[in-house]
């Protein structure tokens, strides 16, 4: 099969080659990359907003890139609570933070750590037990549990390690971590600064950058701990995906191929033995050993051979040192002897039929586009997804993720702003006016697409507080509603056609609706919601077209996001709406979710089933009864064929008030109860039916 082939040079270039194609090229790598930075930059500035103290990284192999379609990656976001200081010295110790020193003593697994509780304005060690997330060692020292981390748990997530891991309808799943921040390089990983191999990477000047940078702990104990409940692993996660960006692209398709070989043939009985972690750590070392004009294309396969080699020797020996601490080691109680064998057989049988087992990678097709490229199978015989294609699927996913990051933190921002007083929202929305003036390339991307969401939410709350003392909108209140109207196609613009409204402004209402309409028909627009996970439809191609075509930018006129009022707006929200602010009983509290389940004290509804439901009001008291029935059929047919939308339970429920204005309510019942099939609690479609009972009841 082999004898056209010169050497083992043509068979690396025509493997980097098919590389390209399933998407390990420099166009689709940056593309992922700025996709997670975007959405790391993005959270973080809501949070620099919303006064929360803490930070978002974006980790692991979609942020570097190094993933492809077939090898399906999870998203790993690592959370840093900044109110936390890790100590590793005393002298570290930081006035009314909470404040734990990291021991490393005999008793713990290298790379890992105890960290004692230090009282939070003495600069003493604490003597007393706060709460069940403590223990006492026998030295009376007063330890964190790596416990505290399952609080989430509760609402849904599976534990991946110390990760919880969030499933995601019709998108990728994502696995984040909580993890507390050390502003010093460990202590056990000193010996790294220093460290210089045969390859002189990585430089003493990108070590040097790397131990600014600290480190974190996370809630997770090693497998052979002695005393697991309170053992923590020290991260230098943040450093690791800095030396990812600095490998170049035959190291990066390197490193897939490793995790495709890990996925198709190392692992036994698909048992998670090997990580891609540890994958990632061999090829890191073998860089580190190895003379950096050995990393070309045309030497991929001896690049690959070098590495699985590599990774042979650690499992004969069950021990793979974590590249930069390392004392840990990566194998430990990662597997039985049984397991080990298995292992070691594998990776000799993949090194000794190297050609023939890459033939048989199944994963994006890689064996099949190799065969055609090796002109061992026609062309014709396969079909493949191009480059093209598949830059064009990423580009798509990732300005999906952009938006689905758009309304969680525009959530963030609305929990935060209905406890703080009109003044404390204002002082935030200040903050946005500032941050615009500065920053980053990135930060001025994420500035322009959540600042219009802030300046809506901030004028909608003073519209209402003049609404409520009987008086017309302010000015102030207009001038920050029509700065948002840009958000996106629809839902900003509704919260100014629903002030109107409420203001009885009713041509203003109507020319603004029937503008909204035409600009929701002439794009091929997307209803997003991120008030809960639900399953969503496939996304329609003229979406993806304009997607591929334009910026990030262009989310703003493909998307439609729900429209949410808090309390402070009740005011600006129609009364049919206003039900759903009192939605839960008390039945109905227990069970909720505190973590995620805060918006259901708000009226939220999807865009086009609003815009359909004011036109219908408006229409009525402008007494042009035949637009108003066109618009009540319109908000029909969008609750019958709109695949996406977030909230139909609402969309029915002031459909039924809608049927019961027309005093049809035989049909009013059916939606109320067609509602509750949707979301059986925490509906108030129960209180509709009673009124609409008790009404007929006392007519009779």
């Amino acid at each position: 099969m082999f004898q056209e082939l010169d050497s083992r040079e043509n068979l690396s270039l025509m493997l980097s080659e098919v590389l390209d194609d399933i998407g390990v090229n420099e166009r689709i790598v940056m593309r992922r990359r700025r996709n997670c930075m975007l959405l790391e930059t993005m959270i973080n500035t809501n949070w620099t907003f919303t006064d929360r103290n803490q930070t978002a990284y974006y980790l692991g192999s979609q942020s570097e890139g190094t993933t492809t379609k077939g090898l399906q990656s999870d998203y790993d976001k690592l959370v840093c609570a900044h109110n936390v200081n890790i100590m590793q010295d005393r002298l570290e110790w930081k006035k009314g933070k909470s404040n734990f020193l990291m021991i490393q003593d005999e008793n713990t697994t290298p790379g890992y750590c105890f960290l004692q509780k230090f009282e939070t304005y003495e600069h003493l060690p604490a003597s007393d037990i706060p709460c069940t997330h403590y223990s006492t060692d026998r030295e009376g020292r007063i330890l964190l549990k790596n416990t505290i981390k399952n609080y989430r748990l509760r609402s849904g997530g599976q534990q991946h390690g110390p990760a919880i891991a969030r499933r995601d309808p019709g998108c990728y799943d994502i696995d984040e971590v909580i993890g507390f921040p050390c502003k010093s390089w460990p202590q056990s990983a000193s010996g790294w600064l220093e460290r210089q191999g045969i390859g002189r990477w990585p430089t003493q000047k990108m070590r040097r950058s790397e131990a600014c940078n600290g480190c974190f702990v996370v809630g997770t104990e090693s497998k052979v701990s002695k005393y697991p409940e309170v053992e923590w692993r020290i991260s230098t996660s943040l450093a690791e995906r800095n030396l990812m960006f600095s490998l170049n692209f035959t190291q990066i398709r390197c490193y897939v191929l490793l995790k495709m070989i890990l996925k198709s043939f190392l692992n036994p009985k698909n048992e998670i033995n090997i990580s891609s972690f540890m994958c990632k750590t061999v090829l890191l070392h073998c860089i580190e050993k190895t003379d950096p004009s050995a990393w070309k294309d045309n030497n991929l396969l001896t690049c690959l051979t070098h590495c699985l080699l590599e990774l042979h020797s650690y499992i004969q020996n069950g021990f793979c040192p974590h590249f930069i601490i390392l004392k840990n080691n990566l194998m430990a109680g990662q597997f039985t002897a049984e397991s080990k064998h298995e292992l070691s057989k594998n990776t000799c049988e993949f090194l000794q039929n190297d050609r023939l087992r890459l033939l048989s990678i199944g994963i994006d097709d890689l064996g099949h586009r190799l065969l055609v490229k090796l002109n061992i199978v026609p062309h014709g015989v396969y079909t493949f997804d191009s480059s093209l294609e598949m830059y064009e699927q990423v580009l798509t996913l990732g300005y999906i993720l952009t938006a689905m990051e758009i309304s969680e933190s525009h959530k963030d921002f609305l929990e935060c702003s209905q406890n703080k007083n009109i003044k404390t929202i204002k002082q935030s929305v200040g903050k946005v006016m500032t941050f615009s003036d500065n920053g980053n390339t990135l930060e001025h991307v994420a500035i322009k697409l959540l600042a219009p969401f802030y300046f809506t939410t901030y004028g909608s709350i003073l519209a209402s507080s003049s609404i409520g003392e009987k008086k017309q909108m302010s000015c102030q209140a207009f001038v920050w509603l029509s700065d948002g109207l840009n958000s996106d196609i629809s839902s900003s613009r509704l919260k100014l056609a629903s002030v109107f409204y409420c203001t009885r402004d009713m041509e203003k209402a109507e020319k603004l609706l029937r503008h909204t309409e035409q600009q929701y028909n002439s794009n091929p627009v997307l209803p997003f919601c991120r008030c809960w996970n639900y399953p969503r439809e496939a996304i329609p191609v003229d979406f993806k077209r304009v997607c591929n075509e334009e910026s990030e930018d262009c989310i703003k006129k493909i998307t439609a996001f729900c429209v949410r009022f808090i309390q402070k707006e009740i005011n600006c929200v129609p009364h049919e709406l206003q039900y759903e602010m009192f939605r839960s009983t008390q039945d109905d509290m227990i069970h909720r979710d505190e973590l995620f389940d805060f918006w259901m004290d708000w009226a939220v509804v999807d865009s086009l089933p609003f815009l359909y439901f004011l036109q219908y009001k408006i229409y009525g008291h402008l007494q042009k009864h035949q637009d108003q029935q066109q618009a009540l059929s319109k908000l029909e047919r969008t609750i019958e064929t709109d695949k996406n939308l977030g909230h139909k339970e609402t969309a029915l429920n002031v459909l039924g008030q809608c049927m019961e204005q027309e005093n049809r309510h035989q049909q009013a019942l059916k939606c109320y109860l067609l509602s509750l099939q949707q979301r059986a609690r925490n509906n108030v479609a129960i209180i509709h039916i009673c009124k609409l009972l008790s009404r007929v009841l006392a007519r009779q």
